[in-house]
């Protein structure tokens, strides 16, 4: 077991799973996200960039694996970023142990640092809700709802608030504020893009970086994107998962490795417990690994 305390926040990890506790002072959007599992086959990496003031830890993982990510693109601050923590002068010492233990088990299960193709993490609980600037945008599963406030446009105000059910949705886009130039978290519906700026558009929140509030527009972006229709949709067969293929592959587990077997097996049921396998995914992988013991 390694773990890390600090005020930024906790990090463990078991040999597993990389579990992250953001603190109590933490950028909301880590704060409204809450406690993450990282199953070890999402990861691609780790380090830790030591700095005057100690360092940052840093989980990468593997591309597409994360919906916030994936909806943030490259673009969530450090301060914002759930898996990045700020670690003290003190405590780098700590930091540099748990970055080996960790590498060395990706080295140990031969995890690959390629990118996958469907979500390993579940995203943000539902229901949800973030944003600012001229608006709050909410999504419960089924629906969008994007709520005025009294700075928006009266070409937003007049119609109420936006409801928009997620069959009308053919993607979402978000783009926090930079520099002088406002953000926006925007829904594209099937019929089209609106040309209309993110300011005029009854289908767009705008974002004028004015609070760190406002970034958490991007925890809506994320739990729409994991369910649009589409080719990402499609691939939650379970001959698409790579935990799936990765645990049932005979090389990946000799059968007379009983410790890698069992491993195998708390993978499997860790994935599970975090809604990355379905029922009928776990138990095929793990009939798969029983065979082979």
């Amino acid at each position: 077991m390694a773990e890390i305390i600090q005020r930024d926040g906790t990090w463990t990890f078991d040999g597993d799973t990389v579990r992250i506790v953001p603190g109590g002072k933490a950028h909301p959007v880590r704060q409204e996200l809450g406690e993450i599992a990282v199953p070890l086959v999402a990861v691609a990496g780790v380090s830790f960039e030591p700095d005057r003031k100690g360092g940052r830890l840093r989980l990468r993982l593997r591309g597409g694996a994360c919906p916030v990510l994936r909806a943030a693109d490259g673009r969530l601050k450090d301060g914002a970023d759930p898996y990045v923590l700020t670690v003290e002068k003190d405590r780098t010492g700590v930091a540099e142990y748990f970055v080996d233990e960790v590498r060395n088990a990706l080295l140990i299960e031969q995890v690959p640092d390629t990118p996958v193709d469907r979500f390993l993490l579940p995203g943000p609980a539902l229901p949800v809700s973030g944003g600012g600037g001229d608006g709050t945008a909410s999504f419960d599963g089924e629906t969008i709802r994007l709520t005025w406030n009294w700075k928006a446009e009266e070409s937003k105000t007049a119609a109420g608030a936006s409801t928009l059910p997620l069959s009308r949705i053919a993607a979402v886009r978000w783009l926090p504020s930079i520099g002088l130039e406002n953000g926006y978290l925007r829904f594209e519906p099937v019929e089209g893009p609106v040309s209309a700026p993110p300011k005029y558009d009854p289908y767009a929140l705008d974002l004028w970086g004015m609070s760190k509030k406002e970034h958490t527009a991007v925890l809506v972006a994320a739990a729409v994107l994991m369910r649009l229709p589409g080719p990402r949709a499609a691939l939650d067969a379970p001959q698409a998962s790579p935990a799936l293929a990765k645990a049932a592959e005979p090389a990946a587990a000799p059968a007379g490795d009983h410790d890698a077997l069992l491993r195998r097996l708390r993978e499997l049921g860790e994935l599970h417990r975090a809604g990355v396998l379905t029922d009928e995914e776990f138990s095929t992988a793990k009939q798969a690994v029983l065979r082979s013991m």
